[in-house]
């Protein structure tokens, strides 16, 4: 958090399609939460926790920033190059392993549950990004993005599925 004062409009919001102007409110600011992260995705707030979660890729690490008091932290490392994270119905956290080719959720005591790691009998390339449909079905990216060079310290192993989408039905009733 930044001892300056905020300027209006700030000049950290820059506009670079002139068509987007519209949307950029003159009063809305930019405030930085954390420093020391290398490649930021999947933000997912924990309203009734007032949290923030998000997946440091490079790092191999979950950061948790902490709304009552702004204290930033790490939430998992490593996270297995973590991406795309949501909750699920029932508020628990789903995401996306990169590097461990599956898909997981986190249980309310923090043990992890594999939700996925195979589609048709082959392994899942690198989960990206997820989202929990209002039946309770998980619906998740498989396309190998971050994985097809050295961005994660290594290049991928083994199938390469590029561009598909897999999903986990609801829940029984």
């Amino acid at each position: 958090m930044s001892d300056q004062p905020i300027r209006y409009p700030d000049p950290a919001i820059k506009i670079l399609d002139p068509r987007f102007a519209a949307l950029v409110l003159g009063n809305a600011a930019v405030e930085r939460i954390a420093t020391g992260c290398r490649f930021n995705e999947g933000p997912v707030w924990f309203g009734d926790g007032r949290f923030l979660l998000w997946s440091d890729i490079p790092n191999d690490r979950i950061m948790k920033w902490e709304g009552e008091t702004g204290a930033v932290s790490v939430f998992r490392k490593p996270s297995h190059y973590a991406n795309g994270n949501t909750r699920d119905r029932q508020g628990r956290l789903v995401t996306c392993e990169m590097d461990a080719q599956r898909l997981t959720r986190t249980e309310y005591d923090g043990t992890v549950t594999v939700l996925a790691e195979r589609f048709e009998g082959k392994r899942l390339t690198a989960p990206n990004d997820v989202v929990v449909k209002s039946d309770g079905s998980i619906w998740f990216s498989d396309n190998g993005a971050g994985t097809r060079g050295n961005y994660l310290g290594h290049k991928r192993r083994g199938n390469c599925r590029c561009a598909s989408t897999g999903s986990i039905p609801p829940p029984a009733k």
